[in-house]
């Protein structure tokens, strides 16, 4: 399985979108390494694919949107 995956850091009131195979690791990655200069990223979003090159796909997707609104409206459609 492969996911993208949307986090957020309330230090920064930044979105970051990616995709891994591992999203639990890649996430607690972005805290423990202060990927991005901050370690208070929080997962607020995922999709599951069953191939990389699907997630891919989707995590440019969602990047070539570049509104905040359209993100928190992802967001906010799971909740």
């Amino acid at each position: 399985m492969f996911y993208v995956y949307i986090i957020y850091s309330s230090i920064k009131d930044k979105y970051y979108i990616g995709q891994t195979s591992d999203i639990e690791n890649r996430v607690e990655t972005h805290r423990i390494r202060k990927n991005l200069g901050a370690n208070d990223w929080v997962l607020k979003y995922s999709e599951t694919f069953a191939t990389r090159s699907d997630a891919v796909k989707r995590e440019l997707e969602i990047k070539s949107k570049k509104r905040r609104a359209f993100i928190e409206g992802l967001i906010s459609s799971v909740k």
